[in-house]
């Protein structure tokens, strides 16, 4: 089997609720996806997605992207397309850094890889782990009762875990977490993200108030304090100070960002976003070695559509449910549907698809005219 052709597309991706905001006034409603097909000379095809959170958010960008996948797609032509690992060497050979790049080349590398052995992508990745697993609902910053408001409307919708974007004011904050946690019940999962928003004093300043409200306030609800500053040292700090688990996030990009953030014992979840890591095969590292160390795991990525959806379907559902701790449905956000097949969520649940690869059979009359070819 070997690699004909490598196309590229961009694809918009409107947001359902029109914004969507977070940390520092950052907001987006409109986000550029790129999409990959790889095509062999046994007519299989893979596909892959990797769409930014705009250019402010990581240190990623949907350009940045378009330009690096044609750098490598070249190097990609007659390449034996089950050979992931020696095809991400190659990557990493030719493109120091820049792992975002090389994410939707190694997811479709993964689904051609799945077509051929017959298998939903999920079983090459460690197996399908119950019958569906629970997703978070991220809310977009707005004013404490705006925030309310969007919990009490997606906790009705089955949903019970939420991402609350807090990393502003701490009063405010504080505010905007009392708000929403009073629209939850016993059980019900509240991460407070603040994105890296907060300066260190500013997020122990939070936790603390947190902390001496926390009877008859938010007690009933399992609080998280995610990502709270941009540094692992200043997270670390944090930590200290709070009575809250803490999940890490952005700071956490490879290997040695995690055994060194788990040897300083700074966190209880990790955040693994996909494209942020370069791809399955090194998420799917991480994943593991998160396990191995007792530590639980989101699974997730900046965003996405259905393509980007059905990829985390696959790795979720590959994760042992003792240490997945959340995961995300992206194409639930927006109003563009890229392929058919992909999972849709049921009353806050997920599952994978039990279809080869990841699945999906992409919708050409969207995706349009490819922006570059390679053959």
């Amino acid at each position: 089997m070997r690699i004909q052709k490598v196309s590229l597309y961009r694809v918009d991706l409107p947001l359902l609720e029109g914004t969507y905001r977070w940390a520092r006034d950052q907001q987006i409603s409109v986000f550029d996806s790129n999409i990959v097909v790889i095509e062999t000379d046994t007519g299989l095809s893979g596909v892959g997605e990797f769409c930014a959170l705009g250019s402010h958010y990581l240190p990623a960008f949907a350009a940045g992207a378009r330009a690096g996948i044609c750098e490598l797609a070249p190097l990609l032509l007659q390449q034996d397309p089950r050979e992931i690992d020696k095809l991400n060497l190659l990557m990493d050979t030719a493109l120091k850094g820049h792992p975002y790049v090389k994410s939707a080349i190694d997811i479709a590398l993964w689904d051609i890889l799945g077509q051929q052995a017959n298998v939903p992508l999920c079983m090459l990745l460690g197996g399908r782990y119950e019958d569906d697993y629970g997703l978070y609902r991220a809310i977009s910053q707005g004013s404490p009762e705006e925030m309310a408001q969007s919990v009490r409307e997606y906790r009705r919708q089955g949903y019970r875990k939420f991402q609350l974007k807090v990393g502003g004011e701490p009063t405010i904050d504080i505010s905007r977490i009392r708000a929403v946690a009073a629209e939850l019940e016993v059980g019900d999962t509240l991460a407070a993200d603040a994105n890296t928003g907060w300066l260190a004093h500013e997020a122990i300043q939070t936790v603390n108030a947190l902390a001496q409200q926390h009877r008859g306030s938010v007690d009933h609800v399992r609080l998280y304090i995610e990502q709270p500053c941009v540094t692992l040292e200043e997270c670390l700090e944090v930590r200290r100070h709070s009575p809250f688990p803490v999940v890490l996030d952005e700071c956490i990009c490879n290997t040695q960002d995690l055994l060194r953030a788990a040897n300083s014992r700074a966190m209880d979840v990790v955040n693994i976003k996909i494209s942020r890591i370069g791809g399955l095969t090194k998420a799917r590292r991480l994943r593991d070695l998160c396990i191995d160390l007792g530590i639980a795991v989101t699974i997730e990525d900046a965003w996405g559509s259905d393509i980007a959806t059905a990829t985390i379907a696959h790795f979720a559902h590959s994760t042992p449910s003792k240490f997945l701790f959340s995961s995300s449905d992206f194409n639930s956000y927006v109003s563009v549907e890229t392929a058919m097949g992909a999972p849709r969520a049921k009353f806050g649940r997920m599952s994978a698809s039990t279809q080869p690869g990841l699945g999906l059979k992409v919708r050409k009359e969207i995706l349009g005219k490819p922006v570059a070819e390679f053959a």
